[in-house]
């Protein structure tokens, strides 16, 4: 994981969520006028954003990377909260990120490289944010989504209490062992945990965080210790400091109060973990224990669709058939990794099974990325 990225709106719309989108196409003209995805022109040098003011409620932004790097595109309310991004946009492509903005000032984001603060501009967005039309089966998705993060949230500061412990207790056994474990649970909900300031590149940024001036803490500084040493003796403070952490994110995240669009965005934003950082074995660098959040990214991608399931059957019925078919895929291929009650190391797959892992959740994410704009009608 990066530094902060992505998510939860003040008031009104948390995870925002990115709808894959060919390459080209449309008039950019037509597009940029009012009612019409705001177009955005991204290079290595340059982010132009075709509207800088618009109405409040649900907005697109359409966004081309003519550059050669990869890039992301982001919008940032104050104090760098993620309203929404879209992330892994190759040079050549477009992708589209559907949001809800409530009226207020913001900042644009694109960032070649993904790294670093991006290259920004200034966002108005004037009126008065229309909420979704109340519709009790999605009213019911975001009541059985919340009881699914306060579930995992329970159970994320339980495990992160007896992983602290033992890497006070300087038990590299134990805390090898809880490691993935506890981070099942922070995987599951990443969307919602990575909406809170800086929280998030405390307990889950990687060593890049430092060229961002932040200090190397949380998981993955415990994990270097722990797979690179083998020594944790001199952990406590930053252990202590991450069960703190923790719990700031618990409480934040069940006092959160969710929209349907934020679910069917965060659907789609952990497969896009998956794809950013699990396939390729950047996120667990030194453990190499990425099929464990590959799984639980996995599992709470299902979840959020779970709880729309009932509205996408009245209103998308044969969508959710290809969504039954591609998870089933997926789960299917990562399966064949399975090792006792876990998952194979990172470096014991080879190319070809990670190429297969790989295809299944671009397949998978072609027909998630079309939940969002389904929700939002």
């Amino acid at each position: 994981m990066r530094t902060t990225r992505f998510v939860v709106p003040a008031a009104a719309g948390m995870l925002a969520v990115a709808g894959l989108a060919g390459c080209g196409g449309g008039d950019d003209k037509q597009e940029a006028t009012a009612g019409g995805p705001v177009v955005v022109k991204a290079t290595d040098s340059a982010c132009e954003v075709g509207r800088t003011e618009v109405q409040a409620g649900q907005v697109s932004f359409k966004i081309t990377n003519s550059g050669s790097k990869v890039n992301e595109f982001y919008v940032y309310a104050a104090g760098d909260r993620v309203m929404g991004e879209v992330e892994n946009i190759a040079p050549g492509l477009s992708r589209e990120l559907h949001v809800e903005l409530p009226a207020g000032t913001y900042e644009t984001a694109c960032k070649p490289g993904m790294s670093g603060r991006g290259i920004r501009g200034a966002l108005k967005v004037s009126g008065t944010a229309a909420s979704v039309a109340p519709d009790a089966a999605l009213t019911e998705a975001t009541t059985s989504y919340q009881r699914y993060v306060q579930s995992q949230t329970a159970a994320l500061l339980t495990k992160t209490e007896e992983f602290v412990a033992a890497v006070k207790a300087n038990d590299v056994a134990k805390a090898k062992a809880l490691y993935p474990v506890t981070r099942t649970y922070w995987e599951r909900i990443e969307p919602v945990a990575e909406s809170f300031g800086d929280l998030d590149p405390k307990i889950d940024g990687r060593e890049e965080v430092v060229e961002e001036g932040m200090q190397f803490t949380g998981f993955h500084r415990i994990e270097k210790d722990l797979w690179t040493t083998g020594d944790v003796s001199k952990d406590g403070a930053i252990a202590d400091q991450l069960l703190t952490d923790v719990k700031a994110i618990v409480a934040k995240a069940n006092a959160e109060k969710l929209t349907p669009l934020q679910l069917a965005n965060g659907a789609k934003a952990l497969l896009d973990e998956v794809a950013s950082g699990k396939i390729t074995g950047e996120e667990e660098r030194y453990s190499h224990t990425d099929l464990w959040d590959f799984s639980a990214n996995l599992e709470g991608s299902k979840a959020a669709i779970a709880a729309l399931r009932p509205a996408l059957e009245q209103r998308a019925p044969e969508l959710v058939k290809q969504l039954d078919t591609e998870f089933a895929n997926v789960e299917a291929t990562l399966g064949k990794h399975r090792a006792g009650d876990g998952w194979k190391l990172h470096t014991q797959l080879g190319k070809a099974e990670l190429k297969e892992l790989s295809d299944s959740i671009n397949a998978l994410a072609e027909p998630i990325s079309k939940v969002a704009v389904v929700v939002a009608r």
